[in-house]
Parts: structure tokens; sequence; C-alpha cells
């Protein structure tokens, strides 16, 4: 899975945001413990998270 950044989720709706929440946390769940790709998809979720939260 490839970072999803805080700058590329600026330009995405909310609803957009949600959909991409659920694909990284079902994406997160088949990752292997302490891989770079199950640390990849925390740093999106945070990411998301992040943007959620500041349109609330």
């Amino acid at each position: 899975m490839k970072l999803i950044t805080r700058f590329e989720l600026a330009s995405r709706s909310t609803n957009e945001l949600h959909t991409l929440y659920r694909d990284t946390f079902n994406a997160l769940c088949g990752c292997r413990p302490h891989s770079a790709e199950q640390r990849t998809c925390l740093a999106s979720l945070k990411n998301l998270e992040d943007e959620i939260t500041s349109r609330v």
C-alpha cells in the first residue's frame, strides 16, 4: 500500500475520505505485524483521521 498524504486528501470529498478510511483499515487487518506495510497503513489512517477531523 502507498502512503496517503494530507496533500492528497485535501481535494477529496468527506464521503471519499470515509471510503478510503474503510479500505485502508481493511488493508491494515491483512498486514503482517510490525511490517512496513502495517506502518504505512497506520500512517495513512492517521492522515485520514486528521483530515476528517479538520472538516468537522
